[in-house]
């Protein structure tokens, strides 16, 4: 963790190259934002970071509820989306330097993208998604956990079964918010007006977090408070020695987020 965020504005930099195929005129002024940004996330945000850790370190070894599984959540959307504004405020900048060329580059990629993540969980009979989304999950908690049992895993595919997860929702509110993207780019692009259009860039930020249409922003809402519920459910049927090891891992996680404060 340490050797990667020390070295996120580069990492950064390479990850939206991708996206953008920068010009010379335009790499230095973004690395040096890449730059600002980590400092300003090093400074306001991993101290909040490992403050939550350590709750949750405290919280391991109790049961939890749905209801407090939810907010611990909600505390760590809210930092992700502070990180999503200062980030568009970081890269305002760029976008009235973008080129059509960017643009259509950029449309190419997200495509490129679009069609694998189509492969993993909209193409396939339903129970070959559900196994996939079944693999990712269980990975996902045994990376905290440790092993679970045979009972836990089949506690995780009932619960699955249960949320009836519409993959097909998800695949267009992705699109939405890509067209969203494409959209406020193309817009802005040679514009004149710095302050609005990072304005513009943080309103599309908040719409990536409360979607416009209502009926999707409940559906996904719903999603999260099923996700609570099976958290917390999995956790209370944890034994003693995976909660030690649940402790242990969030202590590590802290650990390095102390240190990294402590470096800047």
């Amino acid at each position: 963790m340490q050797t990667g965020y020390n070295n996120a504005p580069s990492l950064l930099y390479w990850w939206l190259d991708g996206y953008i195929d920068f010009n010379a005129g335009q790499a230095d002024p973004v690395r040096d934002s890449l730059v600002s940004l980590q400092a300003w996330h090093r400074r306001e945000e991993l101290p909040a970071y490992a403050t939550l850790l350590q709750r949750l370190q405290q919280d391991a070894s109790q049961d939890v509820t749905p209801a407090q599984a939810c907010n611990q959540l909600d505390q760590a959307r809210s930092h992700l989306q502070r990180l999503g504004t200062q980030t568009a405020m970081s890269m305002a900048p760029l976008i009235p330097t973008l080129q059509p060329e960017q643009l259509r580059h950029l449309a190419r990629q997200l495509e490129k993208h679009d069609q694998k993540w189509r492969e993993e969980w909209l193409d396939g009979t339903p129970d070959e998604l559900l196994q996939r989304r079944l693999k990712r999950t269980v990975d996902r908690y045994e990376d905290l956990y440790g092993r679970l049992s045979e009972a836990q895993r089949q506690y995780l595919r009932q619960r699955l079964t249960e949320v009836g997860y519409d993959a097909r929702v998800v695949w267009a509110e992705r699109l939405r918010r890509q067209r969203d993207l494409l959209r406020v780019l193309q817009e802005h692009r040679n514009g004149e007006r710095p302050a609005h259009v990072e304005a513009e860039l943080m309103a599309w930020v908040r719409r990536s977090f409360e979607p416009p249409d209502l009926t999707t922003r409940a559906y996904l809402k719903g999603l999260v408070e099923q996700g609570c519920q099976t958290l917390a459910g999995l956790h209370n049927g944890t034994s003693p020695e995976q909660r030690r090891r649940l402790a242990s891992k969030l202590q590590g996680y802290e650990s390095d987020l102390r240190a990294l404060i402590a470096s800047r």
